[in-house]
C-alpha cells in the first residue's frame, strides 16, 4: 500500500506543532493510524557580529542565532485524509512537502 511523507519545517515551534496536532486529529477522525510527528533534528543558524559600526572600541559581540525546526508525518494514502490536509490554512512561517512513497 503506498505511503504519504508530510515534510514540515518552520523557524516557530509552536505554528509546527500545532499544524502537527491538525493533521493528526484529521487522521484519527477518519480512522487512519498515522506515524509521527518524528522531530527531526534542529538546525541553528549563527552569525556573531560586532556592536560598534565603525571597527573601534572594545571588542565587544553580539551573537544571533536562528532555529529551524522539522518534523516528519508518515500516514497511508487516503483520498479524503490527502484532501483535508491539502485544504488546511497553513501559515506563511510553516512550509510542507507532501511526497508519495511505495
Amino acid at each position: 500500500m503506498p505511503k504519504v511523507r508530510i515534510k514540515l519545517n518552520s523557524t516557530d515551534i509552536e505554528m509546527i506543532n500545532n499544524i502537527c496536532e491538525s493533521i493528526r486529529e484529521v487522521a484519527k477522525k477518519s480512522g487512519i493510524n498515522i506515524s509521527g510527528p518524528v522531530p527531526l533534528p534542529t538546525k541553528r543558524l549563527k552569525i556573531t557580529t560586532r556592536k560598534s559600526p565603525c571597527g573601534d572600541g572594545t571588542a565587544t559581540f553580539d551573537n544571533f542565532e536562528m532555529r529551524i525546526h522539522r518534523r516528519l508525518i508518515d500516514l497511508p494514502a487516503n483520498e479524503k485524509v490527502l484532501h483535508h490536509i491539502m485544504k488546511m490554512q497553513i501559515p506563511k512561517s510553516v512550509n510542507i512537502k507532501i511526497e508519495m512513497k511505495d
